[in-house]
């Protein structure tokens, strides 16, 4: 069964104008599947993982995430997998208590720690940004999407020169599958 919540790459974009600002590649009329496809045969890898990251809804995108972090880091030490073991913990049981853990430890996290990334990918999936006496604000839908983009593309780095278009390919390749399939 189709996870697609587009149409076209176009929706997309109209749906997510921030995407349009990390996107080299303007939108079409194209399936969001054939459009991934194309950037990552133009080997626009960057480009097709924040395509993933939007297209896919907030659970398969932060379990794509979480997946992809893996694959990029190899092992991981266990002090440095808190945001990882909680944002898959909100995959698996996707309530409110897991969010708010996840939420916890990305905001605790460092920023320039991937794992810190999927905790917030997982914490911003739903729920209260802000709250105030008067007034009380929703995560806003691009949120996960964001975080999960950050997460993934700040490992990129990490990963020897060499590997990093086959393991970014791969990501992609995965993001599609999910898109196609679902969890």
């Amino acid at each position: 069964m189709s996870r697609l919540r587009f149409a076209t790459a176009q929706a997309l974009f109209d749906a997510f104008p921030e995407v349009s600002q990390k996107v080299g590649t303007g939108p079409t009329d194209q399936s969001p599947i054939d459009f991934l496809k194309a950037l990552s045969s133009a080997n626009k890898l960057p480009d097709a993982v924040t395509i993933c990251a939007y297209l896919l809804p907030r659970r398969e995108a932060v379990w794509w995430a979480c997946g992809c972090v893996r694959a990029l880091s190899g092992n991981i030490a266990p002090d440095r997998a808190a945001g990882l073991l909680a944002a898959e913990a909100w995959v698996y049981e996707p309530d409110d208590k897991h969010r708010q853990a996840a939420l916890d430890v990305g905001t605790k996290g460092e920023a320039t720690n991937p794992m810190t990334w999927l905790a917030l990918a997982a914490g911003w999936s739903g729920g209260i940004l802000v709250s105030s006496t008067t007034k009380q604000v929703s995560v806003p839908q691009y949120m996960t999407a964001r975080a999960a983009r950050i997460a993934v593309l700040t490992t990129v780095p990490k990963v020897r020169k060499d590997a990093r278009a086959a393991r970014l390919h791969e990501c992609v390749l995965q993001g599609i599958k999910l898109a196609e399939v679902g969890l």
